[in-house]
C-alpha cells in the first residue's frame, strides 16, 4: 500500500469532521477522504443492525476509493460496529471512544458528566467503559438529542444552542461533576457554547486529538505515513448530498468544498 494513499473517515453528518480537522492539523501532508452519511442521520437513535450495516458498506467505498485507514470519526458508530469492522477489514481502524478514563484520572470530586447520543449510552461498550473506571470516579450521563441538529444547522453558537447546553449541562454541574466528556463528535463545535455554560466550574474533555494521535502511531508502526511533499488533496462524499449539506461541510471545515453524492451503497 502508498504511503500517499488517502485516509478515509465516516460519520452520520458533520460531526466527523472535527476528527479530520485534528488529522489535517497533526499530519499536513495526509490525503483525506470524508463520507457524511446524511442519509442516514443521526445514527443515535438508530438500531444497532442499521448502524451495523452502514458501517460496511460505508468502509467497503472507502477502502475501493483506496483508503489506507479507516478512522469511524463517530462515537455511535464505534460503539456499535468497531470490532466487527476489525475483525473485517485488514486495514488500521481507529474508533472514537469517550475521554471517561482521563476525566476520572483528574477529577477532584470523583464526578465526572458525560455528554453522548442515547444509543452511546445504551451500548455495551460503554456501560463497560463505566465499569473500569468505577473505582476513580462516578460516572453521570446525559443524551443529548438537540446537539447534533443544532450542529448540523450551524446553530452551534447561537443563544439557543447555549440554552439547550445550559438545560443539559447544569444539572451535572449541580450532582458536582467537576469534568464533562463530550461523547460525540458532533459535540465539539459546541464546545464554545459548552465553555460558556461551565464558567470554569468543570474541565471540558474533547478526544479529537487523541484520535489523531492513535491514527498516526498506528500508521507509523506500519510505516505507512505520508512523508513526501506535493498537493493535498480532501475529498467529500455525501450519501444526501443538498445545498444545506454543502453549506454546512463548508463552513465547519473553514473553506469550500466540492461534494460528490455517492450512489446506492450496497
Amino acid at each position: 500500500m502508498e504511503r500517499q494513499q488517502p485516509i478515509g473517515l465516516f460519520d452520520s453528518g458533520v460531526g466527523g469532521l472535527s476528527i479530520a480537522h485534528a488529522i489535517r492539523q497533526r499530519y499536513p501532508e495526509e490525503n483525506i477522504i470524508y463520507f457524511a452519511d446524511l442519509k442516514f442521520s443521526p445514527y443515535g437513535v438508530k438500531s444497532k443492525n442499521i448502524i451495523n450495516k452502514r458501517s460496511d458498506q460505508i468502509v467497503d467505498f472507502l477502502i475501493n476509493e483506496g483508503c489506507k485507514a479507516i478512522v469511524v470519526a463517530c462515537n455511535t458508530a464505534t460503539v456499535s460496529s468497531i470490532s466487527r469492522l476489525r475483525s473485517k477489514y485488514s486495514v488500521p481502524i481507529v474508533g472514537v471512544e469517550p475521554g471517561i478514563k482521563p476525566a476520572a484520572l483528574h477529577s477532584k470530586t470523583g464526578r465526572v458528566g458525560v455528554l453522548a447520543t442515547e444509543r452511546t449510552l445504551k451500548s455495551e461498550s460503554f456501560e463497560s467503559l463505566k465499569l473500569r473506571c468505577s473505582t476513580e470516579a462516578t460516572v453521570i450521563s446525559k443524551a443529548c438529542p438537540d446537539f447534533i441538529p443544532l450542529v448540523e444547522g450551524l446553530k452551534h453558537n447561537t443563544d439557543q444552542a447555549f440554552d439547550v447546553a445550559q438545560a443539559y449541562i447544569r444539572p451535572l454541574l449541580l450532582e458536582g461533576c467537576d469534568q464533562i466528556v463530550l461523547g460525540c463528535t458532533h459535540f465539539s463545535f459546541l464546545r464554545s457554547t459548552i465553555e460558556k455554560v461551565v464558567e470554569g466550574k468543570a474541565t471540558v474533555i474533547d478526544t479529537a486529538d487523541s484520535v489523531a494521535l492513535e491514527l498516526g502511531r498506528r500508521l507509523g508502526k506500519a510505516d505507512q505515513l505520508n512523508s513526501k511533499g506535493g498537493r493535498v488533496k480532501t475529498q467529500f462524499w455525501t450519501s444526501s448530498d443538498s445545498e444545506t449539506a454543502l453549506k454546512a461541510i463548508s463552513a465547519l471545515w473553514g473553506d469550500e468544498v466540492d461534494l460528490s453524492e455517492v450512489g446506492a451503497l450496497t
